[in-house]
Order: C-alpha cells, then sequence, then structure tokens
C-alpha cells in the first residue's frame, strides 16, 4: 500500500514573555522529540511523517512552508519577538488545509499548538479559518499551556472538544512531557485510518498523561 501522509505542524508562541529559559526548554524539548517522531513513523509505514512549523509573535511565519519528512528534518531553534498573534498563525495554517494544496488521499494532519500568553490579534477569526477548512476540522488538535498566564479558554476552543483538556507545563521537565507526548500520541492517533474520521465529533483515539509535578528548580 502506498504510503499516505501526515502532514503535523508546530504552531509555536515565540512572544517576549517566552524568553529565557521558556523558549530554550521549547528549543530542547522539539529537539529531543525527533527520535520518537522517526520511531513512530517507523512503526506506521503505511503512513509518510511531514513537518513543517509556523512561529507567531508580532507577526507569524513559516520556518519551513514546504512539508519536510521526518527523516531529514533538522530543528531550528526558534527566537523570541514582541507580540502574540495566534489569528495570524491559524490564518497561514488555515491556507494549507485547503485540498489543494493537501492531498485529498491524506491522513488526518495533527496541529500541535504552544503558548503560554493571550493572544493580541483577532485569533478568533484565525481559528474560524482552520474550521472552514475540511482538513482543519478532521485534524487532530493538541495545544500545551506553558505557565500560570497561558490562556487556557483559547487554546481549549482550538482543540475544539470539551472532552480533551490542553496540557499544562509549569516546568522545563512537564514540558519535555507535553513535547514528547505530543509529538508521538498525536500522530499514532492520525496515522490510523478509522471509521467515522470524517465526523469531527468522533473522539481522538488517546488520552493526555498526567505531568509530574517534580521539584524542577524553575516554576513558570
Amino acid at each position: 500500500m502506498a504510503n499516505r501522509p501526515v502532514h503535523f505542524i508546530w504552531l509555536l508562541d515565540c512572544s517576549y514573555s517566552m524568553q529565557g529559559d521558556k523558549i530554550a526548554r521549547l528549543n530542547y524539548a522539539i529537539r529531543e522529540a525527533l527520535p520518537e517522531m522517526r520511531a513512530v513513523a517507523a512503526d506506521n509505514p503505511a503512513a509518510q511523517l511531514l513537518l513543517r512549523t509556523i512561529t507567531f509573535s508580532t507577526t507569524a511565519q513559516w520556518l519551513q512552508q514546504t512539508p519536510v519528512p521526518v527523516d531529514d528534518f533538522t530543528w531550528q531553534d526558534v527566537e523570541v519577538d514582541g507580540m502574540t498573534n495566534l489569528g495570524e498563525a491559524l490564518t497561514l495554517a488555515a491556507r494549507e488545509l485547503q485540498t489543494p494544496p493537501m492531498p485529498q488521499r491524506a491522513l488526518k494532519p495533527v496541529l500541535a499548538l504552544v503558548s503560554d500568553g493571550v493572544p493580541t490579534d483577532d485569533w478568533r477569526a484565525g481559528l474560524a479559518a482552520v474550521d472552514a477548512t475540511p482538513w482543519g476540522r478532521k485534524a487532530v488538535r493538541i495545544a500545551i499551556a506553558i505557565g500560570h498566564d497561558a490562556d487556557k479558554g483559547v487554546l481549549q476552543e482550538f482543540i475544539g472538544n470539551p472532552e480533551f483538556k490542553p496540557l499544562e507545563a509549569h516546568n522545563g521537565k512537564q514540558l519535555a512531557a507535553a513535547i514528547r507526548w505530543a509529538s508521538t500520541a498525536a500522530v499514532k492517533a492520525a496515522s490510523q485510518p478509522m471509521a467515522g474520521q470524517e465526523d469531527p465529533t468522533v473522539k481522538q483515539p488517546f488520552a493526555p498523561p498526567v505531568l509530574d509535578d517534580d521539584d524542577d528548580d524553575d516554576v513558570w
């Protein structure tokens, strides 16, 4: 059977509130999660895992707009700059969640949103743009809230399913665990064709982990 693509898109908050330890830990966590993503891809040979990244601050931009196979993907460290224009980032993603450019035979895409703050633009318009696309409605959506100031209500609306809550990371170890889970469990879910997958109300076939509240030296 020919491979069917799974498009995985990181949506990363790079606003000034992420500066210092948060952005350093985020870069480290994603880089360290790549081998596990490759292992998941190897365990699902019928699916081709393709990665790319959107960062958002005062503007939103693609780090890699062209999808990169996971075996060829090299992480580029992101840096902080300015505001939290989530709506612009979602609008960029929405343009890629139409057919074309998405192929009709793709498996469910994965949208993984990571943020530590409150959007500073019209995020609802961006979310509506995602929801208006067929692939946006089918997507496996993951959200990670970094620290106590993250707007979990926004992240919950992004997920679009009240039974699944944003993961909360309050230190580096929790963030690493959340990124690792988002990088693997979501890909596993997206890689498995399911009866009823055309219905956006179908439950996601995974549950988020319980992140240990350990004694990391930094607490966000």
